[in-house]
Parts: structure tokens; C-alpha cells; sequence
């Protein structure tokens, strides 16, 4: 990376996902990841009554549908690469940061999680129902204070998952890496699940995606909590970070309870600063804003990178 293209194509890119938002479904990178996910998924996942059980069957039937769909992202993804690779810098950032665009998701993400405090403003019911649209858990015994617990949980994995990540591996490996850290996510998110969803038994078959994303997630989501939590909570981070059952996600989590001074919990599955009060309304709102912050903090290191490249260059 000799040139400050990639730099200026992520500040492009979040400028984009800021002005515009996602771009219709039919032209939706992740949106084409998740049907091919879809219609792999019922030929990899035994039905949940089926006996007897197959492990090793459903095992490598997830590893080898999920290979295959790394294989096709990247034979997009790729390329894409070598086809700008000769153009002036400046054009491959316009045509990178265009097409990374879609593979971040700032903008929806905040908007999602305010609109779930503006529901609870209406009634509990209201809030249960666009909670459903952040999380796969039932929420329908879930109290107005649980229901803004998960809406900050999901702004704080999804901050890691939707935009550090991505933002990530493009430094990494490029377009194909940040296309390929996408397909793991929605794979992890589609087929990563331990025992039965939708009448399907996943123990083995999701396997390998769950852990796919395990591995490409694990560095992204420390610099996520680094992005969030002052230095002084670090060490009580740490041992927050470890309270949940997954060794990643639990840092951005960790990280926003303790920003915030509250608790955040999944009951029967974890409680991240347990001794902290409830979230409040205002909660949600200063959850967003630490949030933007460690957005905006990535945007200014890609214009340090930007202008560090160039002034090599020059």
C-alpha cells in the first residue's frame, strides 16, 4: 500500500455508509452472501429429529459449503482488485471505497438502535418488536430495561462486526479480505448456533463457521473495546471480557458497560458490570455517541495513514 488509495478509500466509504445508508437489496453484497448462506443451509443442517445423529456428516458438510462460498466471494472479490491495479491511485480509491461501502454498516446500525428506544417511548410491546430486528433471541418476556440492555449489546458486537472488522481486514488483505470477513460474520450469524434453530440441528454444522468467525473477529473486537473504554478500565475489562461465553464478543460488550457505568446482561448466559445500575433512555443515546466516537476516531487514523502515505510519495 504505497499509495494513500486505500486510506482515502475507507474515509470514502464511511462517508458514503453516512450519507446514504445501504443500497437496495437486490445490489447488496452481504444481502447475495446471506441467500447463498440460505439455501446452503438446510442441505448442511440435519432436521433437529432426525436420528441418528451424524456428526462428522454435518461437520464437514459446513466446512466444505462454507469453503465454497469463501471461493465465490473472492473469485468476485479478486478480480475486482486486479482490475483497478493499474489505474491512477486515485481512481482505484473511488472504485474501492464504492465497493466497500456495502460492506460496512454504520448508519444502519445506529438508526436501528435509536429506533429502539423510540419504540420503548411508546410502549414496551413496541420496544420488544423492533428489538427483534437487532438480536435473534425471544424477547417477548424481556422488561423495558433488558430490551434497552440488548439494543446497547447489539450496537456494541455489531460495532465490531459492521465496521471495525471490515475496516480491519481491508487494511489487511484488501477488498478480498473485507468481503471474506463479511461472508464469515453472516455465516457465523446464519449458521453458528449450538443445538436447534428453525427445526434444524446446527451442534455440527455450524461449526466451522462459528469458529471461522472466532478467529477473524478475535483481533478487531480488542481494537473495538480499545475504541470505546478509557485506558484506566482496562483491567476490570479484562476480566468483564471473559464473563461471556464467546472469547470476542464479549470485549466491545465489556467495553460499552463500563464506558457507560451500567449493567448489560443475557439472563442465564452472562452479566457484564454486574454491580452497575440498569440502562436508562439517555443510556441508549450516550451509547450511540461513544459509538460515533470510535467511528470517527477510525476515520481520522485513515486520514493520518492517507496523509503519511503521501507525504512518502510526494
Amino acid at each position: 500500500m504505497d499509495t494513500p488509495g486505500p486510506a482515502l478509500a475507507v474515509l470514502l466509504a464511511l462517508a458514503l455508509d453516512r450519507a446514504f445508508g445501504e443500497p437496495p437489496a437486490r445490489w447488496h453484497p452481504v444481502v447475495a452472501m446471506g441467500r447463498y448462506l440460505g439455501f446452503m443451509g438446510p442441505r448442511i443442517a440435519p432436521l433437529a429429529q432426525a436420528t441418528p445423529p451424524r456428526p462428522a456428516r454435518a461437520f464437514i458438510g459446513g466446512a466444505l459449503a462454507w469453503c465454497l462460498g469463501a471461493l465465490l466471494v473472492l473469485a468476485v472479490a479478486g478480480p475486482v482488485v486486479w482490475g483497478v491495479a493499474g489505474l491512477p491511485w486515485w481512481v482505484q480509491a473511488l472504485v474501492l471505497g464504492a465497493l466497500l461501502k456495502p460492506l460496512l454498516a454504520w448508519r444502519m446500525l445506529r438508526s436501528e438502535v435509536a429506533a429502539v428506544e423510540a419504540a420503548l417511548g411508546e410502549s414496551l410491546a413496541a420496544g420488544r418488536e423492533r428489538l427483534r430486528w437487532l438480536v435473534s433471541r425471544d424477547v417477548g418476556a424481556l422488561d423495558a430495561s433488558q430490551v434497552r440492555e440488548s439494543a446497547i449489546e447489539s450496537l456494541a458486537e455489531n460495532l465490531n462486526d459492521s465496521v471495525v472488522a471490515p475496516l480491519f481486514w481491508f487494511v489487511v488483505a484488501g477488498l478480498p479480505g473485507a468481503a471474506l470477513y463479511r461472508f464469515a460474520n453472516t455465516a457465523d450469524a446464519m449458521w453458528g448456533y449450538r443445538g436447534e434453530r428453525q427445526g434444524r440441528d446446527w451442534t455440527w454444522a455450524g461449526k466451522w463457521a462459528a469458529r471461522a468467525d472466532d478467529v477473524l473477529s478475535w483481533l478487531p473486537a480488542r481494537i473495538t473495546a480499545v475504541l470505546l473504554v478509557p485506558l484506566r478500565l482496562w483491567a476490570p475489562l479484562v476480566v468483564q471480557a471473559g464473563h461471556t461465553p464467546s472469547p470476542n464478543s464479549g470485549w466491545p460488550m465489556a467495553a460499552m458497560a463500563l464506558a457507560l457505568g451500567v449493567r448489560l446482561r443475557k439472563p442465564g448466559v452472562y452479566s457484564l458490570n454486574a454491580e452497575g445500575r440498569a440502562p436508562e433512555a439517555a443510556d441508549t443515546a450516550r451509547a450511540v455517541r461513544l459509538a460515533s466516537r470510535g467511528v470517527g476516531a477510525l476515520a481520522v487514523l485513515s486520514a493520518l495513514w492517507a496523509a503519511l502515505v503521501w507525504s512518502r510519495t510526494a
